[in-house]
């Protein structure tokens, strides 16, 4: 027996192991491992709960599309994973922690590996990813359904924003700067600024180009929520930013051609992923539901589908 067959099973176990901090890196599009690896850190940082809840969605994502035989070449790179830590972290949030909330992630991440097979098959023809879709759909029916089961909901109450108890749209200094970190931490719904530096941080160790991308895309989104008039506490809280991360790093060499025009159009399409995330947080208010990252899913399908038609642009690849 050669040695590269006795080393075979170790590096497939080892492989297998990674894909799931290239499933969480994947949640800002990023496979490398040592980025997984600091969000994970990241997550612990802002609480246990974050941590394990995000991981227990990205390993059942991971093993829902291996055990369903999807194609092993996404599931290496986390492409499996990603709506899955979403899951877990978003239900651990909104339901606290329980056994429920563990059955119910395992099944929410079960029901988001198949639909994201499903809306890939849907969005292929027109060469559109499912981005975070998946985990935005399912994580709605469950937050929207989840007060009509006792013992889903028991004891349990409403996640208001920050405004609710800090009104006033006056944007302070203080604001500002936890403004800008939270709008990466909140990709993840963290609103810790240390929390999102860190995944700043992540991001960099990937590429300083995406870290850049996420970092102006954080301040584009708070200065437009600033500048229409949003709520000063939402708006420290990251809320109006971290839908412009997500838009920003995809549209900034991920998705979309990196070229002086595609980085002005990336930034229009970080502004537009602010300006939406009004109008579908009070959309979602009226039925109980979640901002999530419609804002940026929304946006972002909308300035792919558009870009056969300008000369200047271009996909990326």
């Amino acid at each position: 027996m050669s040695d590269a067959d006795d080393t075979s099973p170790r590096k497939q176990l080892i492989d297998s192991a990674l894909t799931i901090p290239r499933g969480v890196g994947q949640v800002d599009f990023q496979s490398n491992v040592w980025t997984g690896l600091i969000f994970i850190v990241a997550l612990f940082a802002g609480s246990w709960k974050f941590a394990v809840f995000g991981l227990l969605g990205t390993l059942t994502g991971t093993v829902t599309a291996y055990l369903l035989g999807a194609a092993w070449d996404k599931i290496s790179i986390g492409l499996e994973g990603f709506c899955g830590t979403l899951v877990g972290v978003a239900l651990v949030l909104y339901l606290g922690v329980n056994w429920m909330t563990v059955a119910l992630v395992i099944g929410a991440v079960v029901a988001t590996s198949v639909l994201t097979s499903a809306m890939a098959t849907v969005l292929a023809p027109y060469d559109l990813p499912t981005f975070t879709a998946p985990f935005c759909v399912v994580t709605s029916v469950v937050a929207i359904g989840a007060p009509s089961y006792a013992r889903v909901w028991a004891g349990h109450t409403d996640t208001p924003p920050p405004s609710a108890s800090d009104p006033g749209t006056a944007m302070s200094w203080h604001d500002l700067w936890h403004g800008f970190f939270n709008g990466v931490g909140q990709v993840f719904f963290q609103d810790e600024w240390y929390v999102g530096l860190i995944f700043l941080i992540g991001l960099a160790v990937a590429s300083r180009i995406v870290a850049a991308a996420a970092a102006v895309s954080s301040l584009i989104g708070l200065l437009v929520g600033w500048w229409l008039g949003a709520q000063a506490a939402d708006l420290g809280a990251g809320l109006y930013g971290y839908n412009s991360v997500l838009t920003g790093i995809a549209l900034t060499g991920t998705f979309l051609a990196l070229t002086p025009v595609g980085a002005v159009y990336a930034a229009i399409g970080a502004a537009s992923a602010a300006a939406l995330t009004a109008g579908i947080t009070v959309l979602f208010d009226t039925v109980g539901g979640h901002t999530l990252t419609w804002p940026f899913v929304l946006v972002t399908w909308v300035f792919l589908a558009a870009v056969p038609l300008f000369s200047r642009l271009r996909r990326a690849g």
